[in-house]
């Protein structure tokens, strides 16, 4: 496979990846319903990684990063676009990222996310508001997540 081939086949999960209903869909695909993956993700010690870097590592050769790695590259490679935003939005998403860093995919998702301490102390779904619709700036963040 040639790396333009690599590339392509790396955005293709990204863009799955962060579309909750096809990320089933594509985790369905796998053999055992996508319990393989997490099988893998235990017995290569890789539990502090989210499945997403278990499943381009083995998929696409990328080198995964651990969860709480994702959240700091996230912070650091899109700090100019955080910057641009209201700080309590900028701080919702941060905390949000930092959830992330604990809970992986599952936990960045989860309508619980906008009940935890970090989240609401930053100004929560309010502050996400200010930017759009609230399901839009999680995409956008996932998204960016899974490119940093």
């Amino acid at each position: 496979m040639g790396l333009n081939e690599a590339d392509t086949r790396a955005k293709l999960i990204d863009q799955h990846w962060i579309v909750p209903r096809e990320r089933q869909e594509l985790l369905g695909r796998l053999p055992d319903g996508g319990r393989s993956a997490l099988v893998i993700q235990k017995l290569d010690h890789k539990e502090q990684f989210d499945l997403y870097d278990v499943l381009a590592e083995i998929g696409y050769g990328m080198a995964g990063k651990t969860r709480f790695e994702r959240a700091e590259a996230f912070a650091y490679k899109h700090a100019q676009w955080l910057s641009q935003m209201p700080e309590q939005a900028a701080r919702t998403i941060r905390a949000m990222t930092a959830q992330f860093a604990v809970a992986g995919t599952d936990g960045l998702e989860s309508r619980e996310i906008f009940h935890t301490p970090e989240v609401v102390a930053a100004g929560g779904l309010a502050a996400l508001k200010a930017l759009g619709k609230p399901a839009e700036v999680l995409r956008d963040t996932k998204a960016r997540m899974f490119a940093a």
